[in-house]
């Protein structure tokens, strides 16, 4: 019997994307042409409105529509290469400008114009916004990660943490972190595995102002689900530096290196393999 698979992208946070990492991840959903894409949340950035920028510079420099517009394109150039189902939870990134006005103008935030789906125009783009902890695959549910308190820092075990409290297979962004962390649970016949699957980041971290001080214990890439008629199997996609990355045995994207291995800009005679 043949899988399935669903292609997971979690925490792009465009603008700070890593464009060529995001570039040939479109690519390879272009051409695998998976079941599902699972945008599972901080698709967007918006630094401002929220309450972090809130009586900042940023506040007054940040502009939600420019921003969403160019979102927009990128899903844009993601659907024009794919006709199947793109679904999407939203994460506490892509929510900000409709908290900010839920706290601070109320009367203003039930227009709506500020949601994410209308921001990006889903209903052009033909993509279904998803509920947190919604199925989406036998034993499966996907989650951004902010809903239930709790984050650590081994990758995988904030989405562990989450099965326990949930008794189902969990899938999620928002940790950055890119791995699947098994737990077992029940005794005797009733013994089952089930896992948490942490599915990365696509920034580009030099983007990540808050970062300039130290390292983030963060992975970049994303997660396929391959899933059959009664479970899912979790598999976790690195991203190397030069936004390439390996899906069985291929590679997508050139390597940028030079003949030490070492990364380079393509613009300074990087090789391709």
């Amino acid at each position: 019997m043949s899988v399935k698979e669903i292609a997971i992208v979690s925490d792009v946070q465009y603008p700070l994307h890593d464009a060529r990492a995001v570039r040939n991840l479109w690519g390879y959903i272009g051409e695998r042409q998976p079941a599902e894409v699972l945008i599972i949340g901080d698709f967007m950035n918006y630094a401002a409105p929220s309450r972090w920028s809130k009586g900042s510079r940023a506040e007054f420099e940040n502009d939600v529509f420019r921003e969403s517009e160019g979102g927009k394109a990128l899903l844009a150039e993601l659907r024009e290469g794919y006709s199947g189902p793109i679904k999407f939870v939203i994460g506490n990134h892509d929510s900000r400008p409709r908290d900010y006005l839920l706290k601070y103008a109320p009367a203003l935030a039930a227009s709506r114009a500020f949601d994410i789906d209308v921001l990006l125009g889903f209903d052009e783009l033909d993509i279904e916004v998803l509920p947190p902890f919604s199925e989406v695959a036998p034993g499966w549910v996907a989650m951004h990660g902010h809903e239930l308190r709790g984050l650590n820092q081994i990758p995988g075990r904030t989405a562990a943490s989450k099965v326990k409290k949930l008794d189902r297979s969990v899938v999620m962004g928002h940790t950055h972190k890119n791995a699947v962390s098994p737990e077992t649970v029940g005794v005797g016949r009733h013994r089952r595995t089930l896992f948490g699957f942490e599915v990365g980041h696509l920034m580009d971290e030099s983007k990540a102002e808050y970062l300039s001080q130290g390292v983030a214990n963060w992975q970049k890439g994303w997660g396929r689900l391959l899933v059959g008629k009664y479970s899912a199997v979790p598999v976790p996609v690195y991203v190397e530096r030069d936004g390439s990355f390996v899906v069985d045995g291929i590679r997508y994207g050139a390597i940028q290196r030079n003949n030490q291995g070492r990364f380079v800009s393509p613009t300074k005679g990087a090789k391709v393999a």
